[in-house]
């Protein structure tokens, strides 16, 4: 009885010690951040053209930092988010009803921002992760916008 308890135990205590793991690693997962050897201006042209190039929609760049100002939150340093869109890729996610709730996510963002040290770094989600969570066609879709986002941002480290 005593090791059937001692089991059980160890059994639950290793599923919490697991999610807890998980919940801490998930962040570092699901963003990534890379250091951009050029600054601001060219690091978002550099990621448009590449889009451009791979039959992308670059359908506007917005200056967070200019935002957050002009809205009193104060003032941060440059912030620039990248918009990004692959028609056929969404069209694929979004033609199923019960892929709609996809759309929170679209158009995709690619971040360029500075930070205190003077340099300037690249934000992305993991694509691939996040069609993993919802599985079946967004899974494979996502597996190619992934595949497309990581090449607009190979230039960084």
């Amino acid at each position: 009885m005593k090791s059937i308890t001692a089991i059980t135990l160890g059994f639950v205590a290793g599923i919490i010690v697991t999610g807890i793991v998980g919940w801490n690693m998930m962040p570092g997962m699901m963003l990534h951040e890379g250091l951009s050897p050029y600054g601001t201006e060219e690091t978002v042209n550099r990621i448009k053209e590449s889009a451009k190039k791979k039959g992308w929609v670059v359908p506007g760049v917005k200056p967070l930092h200019k935002s957050i100002m002009k809205h009193g939150g104060g003032k941060v340093l440059p912030t620039m988010l990248i918009n990004l869109c692959q028609a056929n890729y969404a069209f694929s996610i979004l033609r199923e009803d019960e892929n709609k709730k996809i759309s929170v996510f679209m158009p995709c963002t690619i971040s360029v921002y500075e930070k205190s040290d003077g340099k300037t770094y690249i934000g992305s989600m993991n694509a691939r992760l996040l069609g993993e969570m919802f599985g079946g066609s967004v899974a494979e879709v996502m597996k190619d916008v992934s595949a497309d986002q990581q090449s607009f941002i190979e230039f960084a480290q």
